[in-house]
């Protein structure tokens, strides 16, 4: 299927001084007077296929730049334009590792052409991208040039896109921050040092190893000169000796000439007696492997008898298995029956228990109905009690009418007390649900912002430290009463503010943040409500006066707040003021905008933003679309949370006053039970009276008809004992079946276990036998490899000996000076030989004798002199050498204190002058900071560094520039207020910063941009960048500054038919109209 076709975006910026017929390739520039640029100063930016511009040219101004634009409309596309222009690195923006990606998507190629400005004429460097091989082509003044020739044409007019004290994208705002002070230093050095500062910089480095490998270099010299000297010191004796060692050496000739002789000899002697071991050994070898080989057979044979006994005994074993599983079945069987003879006993049982309880409660009958006689007997007449039993009877029936009245009434109550328990119920539980929203919010506080929930819960156990009101994060305590309405709250108030905390009091704001910050070292953030209330600030105008365009209500009336934070949302958002608007509104929204003049605007599903210019009055708007809402999306009915709490109150009240009543009323029934209780206790003794003798009459015929009941009632037990003996004597011949089915199969189980064991047994003596057997085959295999490493061992004794033997007979006819295949000893030698000891050690002996004496009394040999004279000239050598190192080492120290003099002494000047500056940017800003040249060790200049001081709030001391002890706002304020302080310093020629101001607060933020417009806007100072997607209302500019407003949408001119004198023509004729 074919994709649907996507609507293009162009992109255009105008500057106030845009000629109309702007040739985009000229070398000049007409945007302001050339004499307003610095030498390398941006003239003129002009994309093609870049990222979000099909086509677009950018004239800056010299001065101050100020890029604004809606999130999305190509502000850091022109920045991205700048760097890869300018042979800038991708790494540097933070953004694609190719040049590749830049290239507009569905475009094979794209460029990117800037003109610098030069006095000697400008210069334009053009970059084209093709993105099928990640390639770029360069051009330097419509020339072909190379990526080097364009970096050192950039490098000339001092521009460093690499440098963030200069270039400051977007995407590296936060590395400024986390900078080491070595790494600022020398950016600082190279954007508003001298050239030569940083030269001088790296040669101090430089110089300074080279200084640390002279100095190791002259010391190990040294010590080796000296090392030399004490050797030639202890050697000049020796030499003086040397010629004494000449008497003893026809001696130690001849000794030396025997002694091979006398070894040959010896060593022949001894490979003899080897040789006769080694054949010894060989017999006994032989032996031990004839002798092992029958425990070997046998083995093998016990082992196949095993076999087949294992492979019986695995059978017999699950024969076994099998038996036991039977056995336990019929003993299961033997049970159950006789649980059933013993159910079969105890119903007999029951019926004899039975029988003897009969016989015992006729016994007692018949005793009563004689005692009831004779009471019957000895009654005597009784008067009439009959009047006193009416009067009773009447008083009885007033206390039972006053009961019931006062049951009805209790029943009542209780009735109206369970409704109201239900109610009561119900109210809870909705409450209840209210309460687990909230918990809902917290949650989403606690997985997005982490630092921020952990001060939540700090807060909520010392909240009694502060003395004024505190309210949580806004997003806990903000109630969007329609959930489909989060959205606009949402899209209108920064993330930042929805988590920070509000504060009644500055005190307490300020030790809030103490303890967070500089305790926990968390990173959370805090607004203070506005002294005087601005919650009840009323709209500019009605909302039926908008209802007409589709508004339904300003935003302030779709969710409820605390008093503060609504306080500051109307101050700071202006939230009373915003309206929203429906479907309606975005179909008649040129309308809206031109007769309604609101600041900002929206309809169901975008943000319009509406400013006027101040020079043109020309009406701008931008839009964007609503962003999906994420934290206020669970809704909380504040109106009927109170009205809930109200009625459990209400209803708690009602329930304690039927709780009173239901008491009061106890307290009548109790009085009328007592009283009835009197009343019928007298009337029991007047009934007794009169109706003892028909009482009597009665209990005698009643207790006489139970006798006769019980005694037909009669239990056969001897039928049911006959009964009883029948079934058990079933029973008992099912069990006796059973038993012999269970004994049949445990002698099956004995008599397999039986034949187990045999086959256990005949098992046991085979392993038995074969371990035996096992350990003697291991008995002999160890003696046996013995007797093969013996062999070995001796074989190779023989093999050595007999090598040595022809080496030293070898060396004996060297020595002597033989013929080869002579082996007797010459005849001149046998009388010198003669005179010689015969043995080895005494050969060794004298050979000793004679060397020590040559060594200890006739000197040494020609060596030791010959040393002694080359060492002599080496000491000559290296004195030399040293005296050069030393030369050398000294010319470089001073070179050293010539070239820290020259860079020191400009960099302490420089700091301070930053310094100075920086210090009263933050004062003017009613805060503190300093910078300084910091270095542990003077001597060190790789460990020199600047260092950034800063204090935010007038109760904490100052901490040096981090990563994580600042806020994200404040580490923007301090890069930005020490970035300006480069401002009039700066020999670079222009600096780009990149939504720098997106973290601050509107108050720092404020004060932030009148130090910018005042340092940038400046005598003397560079060209600068500044890009924001929005600023704040009621902003100092100046007539220096240019503003260049970015736009994308499918209406928008393309450059070349862009006409800006048609423009400003009809904007007068409609001004004048």
């Amino acid at each position: 299927m074919e994709q649907p076709h996507k609507r293009k975006r162009k992109s255009h910026e105008l500057s106030n001084s845009q000629p109309s017929d702007r040739e985009p390739a000229t070398s000049t520039s007409a945007n302001a007077r050339e004499g307003d640029f610095m030498e390398g100063a941006i003239v003129r930016i002009t994309m093609h296929n870049f990222l979000t511009y099909d086509h677009s040219e950018v004239f800056p101004g010299p001065k101050l730049n100020m890029i604004v634009g809606a999130n999305g409309t190509g502000k850091s596309s022109i920045v991205c334009a700048i760097c890869l222009g300018l042979a800038g690195k991708t790494s540097v923006l933070g953004r694609g590792d190719k040049v590749g990606l830049y290239v507009k998507r569905g475009c094979q190629r794209g460029s990117v052409e800037i003109e610098l400005y030069r006095t000697r004429g400008n210069l334009i460097v053009t970059r084209e991208i093709q993105v099928e091989n990640n390639q770029s082509t360069w051009m330097l003044n419509k020339k072909h040039a190379s990526q080097k020739a364009v970096e050192e044409a950039v490098r000339e007019l001092h521009i460093q896109v690499g440098n963030l004290c200069q270039f400051l994208p977007q995407e590296k705002v936060g590395e400024f921050a986390k900078m080491s002070n070595s790494e600022l230093l020398e950016a600082t050095e190279k954007s508003v040092g001298p050239p030569e500062m940083y030269e001088f910089h790296c040669e101090l480095k430089t110089f300074r190893t080279k200084e640390r490998d002279l100095e190791n270099v002259c010391k190990e010299k040294g010590n080796f000169l000296e090392k030399a000297r004490q050797r030639n010191e202890r050697n000049k004796l020796d030499v003086e000796r040397y010629y004494m060692k000449k008497r003893h050496l026809d001696r130690i000739q001849m000794l030396e000439k025997k002694k091979p002789w006398v070894e040959y000899e010896t060593a022949r002697k001894e490979l003899e007696g080897v040789k006769k071991e080694r054949d010894e050994m060989k017999r006994k070898l032989r032996f031990l492997k004839e002798a092992q080989e029958p425990l070997l057979r046998k083995i093998r044979s016990v082992e196949s008898e095993l076999q087949p006994i294992e492979q019986q005994m695995k059978e017999m074993t699950n024969r076994i298995k099998e038996a036991t599983q039977k056995c336990k079945q019929k003993h299961d069987q033997l049970e159950l029956k006789n649980k059933e003879v013993d159910d079969i006993k105890q119903d007999m049982s029951l019926k004899q228990t039975e029988e003897a309880d009969r016989q015992k409660r006729i016994g007692h009958t018949q005793l009563m109905i004689r005692d009831l006689q004779k009471e019957l007997q000895n009654m005597g007449t009784i008067e009439d009690v009959t009047p006193q039993i009416e009067a009773i009877n009447a008083e009885l029936r007033n206390i039972q009418e006053e009961r019931a009245r006062l049951e009805s009434e209790s029943l009542d109550l209780r009735r109206d007390k369970d409704e109201i328990t239900g109610e009561f119920a119900r109210l809870q539980n909705r409450l209840r649900s209210l309460d687990d929203m909230m918990k809902i919010k917290e949650e989403k506080l606690r997985s997005r912002f982490r630092d921020t929930y952990t001060a939540l819960e700090w807060l909520r156990k010392n909240r009694d430290r502060y003395e004024g009101v505190v309210h949580e994060p806004m997003m806990l305590v903000i109630n969007v009463r329609d959930a489909r309405h989060a959205k606009y709250i949402e899209t209108h108030i920064s993330v930042n503010d929805l988590r920070a905390f509000v504060f009644q009091r500055q005190d307490d704001n300020d030790k809030f943040m103490n303890e967070m910050r500089d305790t926990q070292r968390l990173r959370v953030n805090s607004i203070i409500a506005p002294t005087e209330s601005c919650s009840k600030r009323p709209p500019s105008r009605p909302i039926e006066t908008l209802k007409p365009y589709g508004f339904i209500s300003y935003l302030r009336e779709m969710f409820d707040a605390p008093e503060e934070v609504m306080s500051y949302l109307c101050h700071q958002y202006r939230v009373n003021d915003v309206p929203i608007g429906t479907e309606k509104t975005k179909g008649m929204i040129e309308s809206v905008i031109k007769d309604l003049q609101l600041r900002t605007i929206y309809t169901a599903e975008e943000r319009y933003n509406v400013k006027k210019s101040a020079y043109s009055n020309n009406v701008v708007s931008s839009n964007s679309a609503l962003r999906p809402p994420q934290f206020l999306t669970t809704t909380i009915d504040v109106e009927e949370r109170r009205q809930l709490e109200e009625q459990l109150r209400a209803a708690e009240r009602q329930k304690q006053s039927i709780d009173q009543r239901m008491a009061a009323i106890r307290e009548q029934q109790a009085n009328l039970d007592r009283r009835d209780n009197e009343l019928r206790a007298n009337k029991k003794k007047l009934s007794d009276l009169k109706s003892k003798k028909r009482q009597l009459e009665q209990k005698i015929s009643t207790k006489q008809d139970s006798l006769r009941q019980m005694e037909q009632n009669e239990i056969n037990l001897v039928a049911i004992e006959e009964e009883a003996n029948a079934k058990i004597a079933a029973v008992n011949n099912k069990k006796v079946t059973i038993m012999g089915e269970y004994l049949s199969h445990l002698q099956s189980k004995a008599r397999l276990n039986m034949e187990k064991v045999y086959l256990a047994l005949q098992s046991a003596g085979l392993s038995a036998e074969k371990t035996k057997l096992e350990t003697d085959v291991r008995e002999s295999s160890a003696e046996l490899k013995r007797a093969e490493v013996d062999y070995t061992k001796l074989d190779k004794i023989k093999t050595n000996l007999l090598m040595t033997c022809k080496t030293l007979m070898k060396r004996a006819s060297e020595i002597c000076n033989m013929t080869p295949g002579e082996t007797a000893v010459p005849e001149e030698l046998h009388a010198a030989f003669s005179l010689l000891p015969e043995t080895l050690d005494e050969i060794d002996a004298m050979l000793n004798e004679e060397r020590t004496r040559a060594e200890c009394f006739t000197g040494l040999s020609d060596a030791v002199v010959d040393e002694y004279n080359r060492r002599e000239q080496e000491i000559k050598n290296l004195e030399k050498e040293l005296d050069d190192k030393t030369n050398e080492l000294t010319t470089y120290r001073r070179n050293i204190a010539e070239a820290k003099e020259r860079w020191l002494n400009p960099l302490k000047k420089l700091v301070e002058l930053i310094n100075v500056r920086f210090s009263d940017f933050f004062q003017s800003m009613q805060c503190a900071g300093e910078v300084d040249l910091h270095s542990e060790n003077e001597e060190e200049y790789d460990k020199y560094g600047i260092r950034i001081q800063v204090q935010f709030r007038r109760n904490t001391r100052m901490h040096e520039l981090t990563p994580h002890h600042q806020s994200g706002g404040e580490r923007s304020v301090t890069t930005m207020l020490y970035l300006m302080s480069l401002q009039e310093l700066n020999r670079c020629p222009f600096r780009v910063v990149d939504e720098i101001n997106q973290g601050m607060d509107p108050v720092n933020e404020r004060r932030v941009f009148d130090i910018v417009v005042r340092a940038a806007c400046g005598v003397n100072t560079s060209q600068y960048f500044f890009i924001t997607p929005k600023l704040l209302q009621n902003l100092q500019y100046a007539e220096q500054m240019t503003i260049l407003c970015v736009h994308n949408g499918p209406q928008m001119l393309p450059p070349n038919k862009w006409n800006e004198k048609a423009f400003i023509q009809r904007a007068r004729r409609r001004n004048r109209t």
